[in-house]
């Protein structure tokens, strides 16, 4: 019987692969993928408001988002590797399932320590939406895969985007706990669409874990497309990151003096590159990903550097420029990473969750490089230094992408 089943599955995944995805199984991914990676967002609008009514101080309700954040970055690299080594589907439900439980348990934490340790755990099983992008790259045909990253990659995207304004309604409404219960709820609604919707997926390695945790660093050493890929969407994050760790303080300052709504506000922007996403990866299909590396890497150069003419405006002025500056980096940012992806997953087919780990892990450190350096320029000399910063960067990953095409060439 079990014979039979895998050879149904088999059957179903290659037919998947050569006539393309259901609209209905591209949503659930998307829909999938934006509700894991929300969680990761929840709390951080509801801070002040838990912290007040739990008893603990703001630099200890401060750790949540920290310890969040933390879990989805060991997870990243303890445990999305394991895609390749067990039935995707199989991970998707067990983290679900964890991720639900995590979330329950911090709506009814009556303290910061164990309200602490559940957010360390929603970040670890939040990881699922990493499972789920090189899940959708598996069952896509190759002709359209970076199209059907990019729609799975609108519903991360969506996902970040809009947390944190649901999570701030339904506090403010309902209660900060009642959000978690929310939030839970959802998960397992999706674990049980995820059980029934997904097909199986063939483990492509018999590797045990620590090997496979060691054929990360092989990947690494074998594949110069993943080291470029890595190294170039590393740099652009520090920009992205410095830009968007700085922004609240620069704004709250002279000569805007504008609250943290404000900036909030700026976040919308992020819409733009979480709904162009589908266009990216079509172009990478249609033009190739290379192009699209270069092209988003220049878009973000030049949106970066114009606002290093902010000074010569009025204040209105101002603040349009640093709009249409942020649509344009999201913008440049999203379709690099779409068109990165769609480089990686085709290296390996047999290692895609690997390679996605290796190409994020290295993403998530530039971002916290970004938020490093961008303080400390910040403070030491001021806007302009951030503006400095992140043009630098976009033009070295620029650089990056245009070597890399012309060492090709010349190959």
């Amino acid at each position: 019987m079990s014979s039979i089943q895998s050879t149904h599955e088999r059957r179903a995944i290659g037919a998947a692969a050569r006539d393309g995805l259901p609209g209905s199984l591209v949503l659930l991914l998307a829909i999938s993928a934006g509700l894991a990676v929300a969680s990761l967002y929840y709390a951080q609008p509801m801070l002040g408001v838990l912290g007040a009514e739990i008893g603990a101080s703001s630099r200890a309700v401060g750790f949540v988002p920290t310890l969040t954040q933390l879990g989805y970055a060991l997870g990243i690299l303890l445990l999305a590797p394991l895609g390749d080594r067990f039935d995707r589907r199989r991970i998707i439900v067990a983290k679900a399932a964890v991720l639900c439980a995590a979330l329950l348990v911090a709506g009814a934490a009556p303290g910061i320590g164990l309200l602490l340790a559940a957010s360390l755990v929603i970040g670890l099983a939040a990881t699922m939406a990493q499972d789920i992008v090189p899940a959708a790259a598996t069952l896509a045909p190759e002709s359209h895969r970076g199209k059907v990253v990019g729609m799975v990659m609108t519903g991360l995207l969506l996902g970040i985007l809009l947390s944190r304004v649901l999570s701030g309604f339904v506090a403010e409404q309902f209660g900060w706990r009642a959000m978690f219960l929310l939030a839970a709820a959802s998960l397992a609604l999706m674990g049980a669409a995820a059980w029934r919707g997904l097909p199986r997926f063939r483990p492509t390695t018999q590797l045990h874990y620590g090997a496979l945790l060691a054929s990360l660093a092989t990947l690494w050493r074998r594949h110069g497309a993943l080291r470029r890929a890595t190294l170039a969407q590393a740099l652009l994050s520090i920009g992205f990151s410095a830009f968007w760790s700085t922004l609240a303080v620069m704004l709250h300052g002279a000569p805007f003096h504008l609250g943290s709504g404000a900036a909030g506000a700026f976040g919308l922007a992020g819409a733009a590159g979480a709904l162009a996403a589908p266009v990216a990866g079509r172009l990478a299909d249609r033009r190739g990903p290379e192009r699209v590396t270069r092209l988003g890497a220049a878009l973000a150069a030049v949106s970066f550097a114009a606002m290093a003419l902010a000074p010569m405006l009025d204040l209105h002025a101002q603040l349009a420029l640093l709009v249409a500056s942020a649509i344009g980096f999201d913008l440049g940012f999203q379709g690099m990473l779409i068109a990165h992806q769609t480089i990686v997953y085709g290296i390996d087919p047999g290692a895609r969750s690997r390679l996605n780990a290796v190409l994020f892990t290295g993403m998530f450190i530039g971002m916290a490089a970004g938020s490093a350096l961008g303080a400390l320029v910040f403070a030491q000399w001021g806007w302009m230094a951030v503006v400095v910063l992140a043009t630098g960067s976009a033009v070295l990953a620029l650089g990056v992408r245009m070597a890399s095409g012309s060492a090709r060439q010349l190959a």
